[in-house]
């Protein structure tokens, strides 16, 4: 003669499956997440810099400005430069 499981008894079983599953999809999607994140691109190198012009040039350009400039203003500049 067969026995039959209570209701009561298989619900209760259900729940915790459910329960269980319910918990474990939850880790792993979090976790997958976690990964995700921690596999992202890396960041984009910082750009080139722009070359400086010796200071030749610098002072060049800085005498053809002499007419421009104040005698102080174009003193403190070349000082700049030499500096």
């Amino acid at each position: 003669m067969l026995r039959r499981r209570p209701v009561m008894r298989v619900a209760a079983t259900t729940a915790v499956v459910a329960g269980t599953a319910t918990a474990v999809a939850g880790h792993a999607a979090k976790k997958n997440a976690q990964q995700s994140v921690a596999q992202a691109p890396p960041a984009a190198p910082p750009p080139a810099e722009v070359p400086v012009e010796d200071a030749y040039q610098q002072l060049e350009k800085l005498g053809k400005l002499q007419g421009v400039l104040t005698d102080e203003e174009f003193a403190a500049q070349k000082a700049k430069l030499l500096a």
